[in-house]
């Protein structure tokens, strides 16, 4: 069994997750982009840590487990709020899981994800970080280390993972069933997240859309009622992209709406549920923003070659750029694009 067959594009964190496992520490952190396959990363790791005390089935059957998740002893702790946020009730609730024994076997991994939102929290988990149970594992997952984190990543033996090779995500994105075509088109806007690449080859309006965005630039003239059309224009292709995540959301709170009805589940997790839809939903509609500002400094690099004021056409990408910055900071789409759009010149016809 390969079970690092969905970690794709990583071969020196695979390589050094590999030859970890033959004698682990108590906590390791991976950090990487969105996209970079942290979580597959993870899930493999544990399923080395899960099966080594087996041997034969047994072993196969607990990295089996592992891999589907579905493991008793390795838990996944994601955010837990809307927002994305790790907050003191998730932080107890790791520090009482680590503090118990296996269900089965001499060890159990907890999978922390998305620690760079942890916010105020840290020391919450530092000591159990630190000084874990013998049988306990973290493998901590980030997408970078904020000030908060530091403490617990000296603690920790760091991993990096970087985007995942343009031409690794195609040829995946291949072996999956997708066109060849199709699949750089999608692997190209994607930069890097296969998860993302994933999604868009299952979205049949994503070549009308980067068409539309491709054609904005060439609009442009300077007055801020165009600015604030062209705004909305955006928007509304991000609302338009959202419509397959939210297709899949939908079904999903059908299944668990069924599995209410059928068991009487108390504590069912809906709440837990519609958090983590919102949190993609921001997610994905950042990254559709992303890949607009990408869209429009790629057309205003082109217009570099014939442009009759470069320097204007420098600036205008320099301001493209501030603006995927400021996607950090949660902004307000549509002002941010009217601000934007209000200082870029047209690209020569």
């Amino acid at each position: 069994m390969d079970v690092w067959a969905d970690v794709v594009g990583q071969p020196q964190a695979v390589a050094h997750l590999s030859a970890a496992a033959e004698a682990p520490v108590h906590s390791y952190l991976l950090v990487g982009p969105s996209g970079s396959g942290k979580r597959a990363a993870a899930r493999a790791f544990a399923a080395l840590l899960l099966s080594a005390d087996f041997t034969g089935e047994d072993a196969h059957r607990h990295a089996r487990l592992a891999l589907a998740e579905k493991h008793p002893d390795l838990h996944i702790f994601e955010a837990t709020t809307a927002q994305g946020r790790i907050d003191v009730p998730t932080a107890k609730a790791i520090v009482a899981r680590a503090a118990r024994s296996p269900a089965e076997g001499n060890r159990k991994v907890l999978v922390l994800e998305d620690f760079h939102l942890i916010d105020r929290f840290g020391a919450i988990l530092l000591k159990y970080v630190e000084e874990p149970p013998a049988s306990t594992f973290f493998v901590i997952l980030a997408e970078d280390v904020p000030p908060e984190l530091v403490t617990i990543a000296s603690r920790s033996v760091r991993i990096d993972l970087g985007p995942v090779p343009l031409t690794a995500v195609v040829e995946r994105l291949v072996a999956e069933g997708i066109a060849p075509d199709q699949a750089r088109e999608v692997a190209a806007a994607a930069a890097g997240d296969l998860d993302r690449a994933r999604l868009l080859a299952t979205d049949a309006r994503f070549a009308v859309r980067a068409a539309a965005l491709a054609g904005m630039p060439a609009r442009l003239n300077g007055t801020g009622a165009r600015a604030a059309e062209m705004a909305l224009e955006v928007k509304g292709l991000i609302d338009d992209a959202q419509k397959v995540i939210d297709q899949r959301h939908e079904q999903e709170a059908v299944e668990l709406q069924e599995r209410i009805e059928r068991y009487g589940q108390r504590g069912s997790g809906k709440k837990e549920l519609e958090d983590r839809h919102k949190r993609e939903v921001r997610r994905h509609r950042t990254a559709e923003l992303r890949f607009a500002l990408a869209t429009f400094a790629g057309v205003y690099r082109d217009a570099l070659a014939v442009a009759r004021h470069a320097d204007q056409v420098v600036a205008a990408i320099h301001r493209i750029e501030q603006a995927a910055l400021a996607l950090d900071r949660f902004p307000n789409e549509t002002l941010l694009l009217q601000a934007l759009f209000a200082q870029l010149p047209a690209v020569d016809r």
